[in-house]
């Protein structure tokens, strides 16, 4: 599972990006400094495993995991190849869901693409690019819809969906903000729209704003149009301050905990970028605790018990027997897996049983 960080040049995601992975991404004060996308792989910030290697002393604490990909900056015109228009929308099509990393903060020494900060044009920037291209998608598919209409009039119902569609989007609509009915959503399930993939907006502020706008949103204006903007497609805004997140990241754990007190921060704003885009993934963590490893292990929500056990091993899988399950808030509260058994609390489940984020799971299963 990939997220995408996306953005104009300079708004700073080479910079978040960095700090996230500690990957080393060129971060350049002008545009297309990145030109090729960067990879790196980011731990999921996850309390509880903390919590389990307190009760479980184990050698080993393995987080959640994923990987975040800093695409190249986007200027108007990519749908038609400006700039680096086009490895842009290649990069962008291979990941799951976006980051947009929107400007909102002012700095002379940072040149803008477009001569001025304005989050609002920048925002519409970039989505009017996707919905662009998505636009010639649904025109071609409307094409081969329209030639099979004249074999069949069973296809009638999808050529006007999609000629709905496409006057929604002409308006500069995201397709993720269309209100898909069942059918709608039969129709373009095996069609690459760039513009219905799920978005986190991260607004990069100054220092001076941050972490004041928590309280006060309409202290940065540009800060304000995204929160406007990201309610208007059901998407979350997160705010972050670059320059702080990358101090922060080059802290040892007792510095990084002093820096964000005297922020009043209780932890990095880049964790609830990650916790944020774990969920937008529609992802999910059960936790295995022993003396030998802590970890928590990635699974899709609706994910059934045998499945899960799949990810930690194909035998296991294989042999599936039961599942002992303890909620974690019941070992948080009782300090072992132990004191839960003895309390009831403890539960034997099925192949079918679905499992839920924070599930203490041990496998029962048949060696092979």
């Amino acid at each position: 599972m990939k997220l995408g960080m996306v953005g104009l040049p300079n708004t700073g995601k080479s910079t978040l990006f960095n700090a996230l992975t500690g990957a080393g991404a060129v971060s350049e004060s002008y545009a297309f400094s990145t030109i090729e996308s960067s990879i790196g792989a980011v731990s999921v910030p996850d309390a509880r495993l903390l919590r389990l290697a307190e009760l479980y002393n184990p050698a080993k604490i393995t987080p959640a995991s994923l990987e975040v990909v800093d695409i190249a900056g986007l200027v108007k015109g990519a749908s038609k190849g400006e700039g680096l228009g086009n490895k842009f929308l290649a990069s962008i099509r291979e990941v799951d869901a976006i980051i947009h990393v929107v400007r909102c903060f002012e700095d002379e020494l940072v040149m803008h693409p477009d001569g001025d900060i304005n989050a609002k044009r920048d925002i519409e920037t970039i989505n009017l690019e996707l919905i662009f291209s998505d636009l010639e998608i649904l025109e071609r598919k409307l094409e081969r819809t329209r030639k099979n209409l004249k074999a069949s009039k069973e296809f009638q119902k999808e050529a006007d969906f999609i000629e709905k569609l496409i006057t929604y989007m002409s308006e500069g609509n995201t397709a993720r903000s269309y209100d898909f009915d069942e059918y709608g959503l039969g129709i373009i399930k095996d069609v690459p729209l760039l513009s219905a993939k799920p978005v986190i907006y991260a607004a990069n502020l100054n220092e001076s704003d941050f972490p004041a706008v928590f309280d006060t949103p309409g202290k940065n204006p540009h800060y304000a149009y995204t929160i406007e903007a990201a309610k208007s497609e059901n998407c979350a805004v997160l705010p972050v301050c670059a320059k702080v997140e990358a101090e922060i990241s080059e802290l040892d754990e007792e510095d990084k905990k002093l820096f964000l007190g005297e922020l009043g921060m209780s932890e990095p704003g880049l964790n609830r970028v990650i916790q944020q885009g774990y969920a937008l993934l529609g992802l999910i963590s059960f936790l295995t605790a022993g003396p030998q490893e802590v970890r928590a292990w990635t699974i899709r929500s609706g994910t059934k018990a045998r499945a899960a056990a799949g990810k930690i091993h194909t035998d296991i899988e294989k042999g599936f027997i039961k599942a002992e399950v303890t909620a974690f808030s019941d070992v948080d509260a009782l300090g072992s897996t132990n004191a839960v058994k003895e309390k009831g609390l403890l539960r034997l489940e099925g192949r079918d049983y679905i499992i839920k984020d924070g599930d203490v799971v041990l496998f029962r299963f048949n060696k092979t």
